[in-house]
């Protein structure tokens, strides 16, 4: 089954397969599978053509995939034109939600650099 150009995994449950679609998380795929009355540990191989169709109709009128993600970047784009504090940390590669920089921060800062002493150990002569 694809969608949007993305195939759901069949050997997954339609609950978390749907997930592999950006923007479509757990909470939004048990809600659109409620509502089509699909239930969530059904596999995709085991669905009619109907179910996936409209399955793929539901999530196509959400912004997903590629349309989200510009909205994000460009969404980030403007805070960093307009130089806000959250845009000024975007573009410094920090964190943007208040979180201590001191310690941790590691997954935006990248690998840590480690200084050194400064003192050397004298070489036996």
């Amino acid at each position: 089954m694809r969608i949007s150009g993305i195939t759901i995994p069949d050997t997954k449950q339609l609950g978390y397969g749907l997930t592999a679609v950006y923007g479509i998380g757990r909470a939004r795929a048990e809600q659109i599978l409620a509502e089509l009355n699909i239930e969530a540990s059904q596999k995709p191989t085991n669905l009619s053509t109907d179910q996936e169709n409209a399955i793929r109709d539901k999530i196509e009128s959400f912004t997903i995939e590629g349309e989200l993600k510009r909205e994000v970047s460009a969404n980030i784009k403007r805070l960093k034109d307009i130089t806000s504090y959250r845009g000024m940390r975007h573009a410094r590669r920090l964190p943007a939600r208040g979180q201590r920089t001191k310690t941790n921060a590691r997954t935006l800062k990248g690998v840590k650099k480690t200084m050194g002493s400064g003192r050397r150990k004298l070489e036996k002569t």
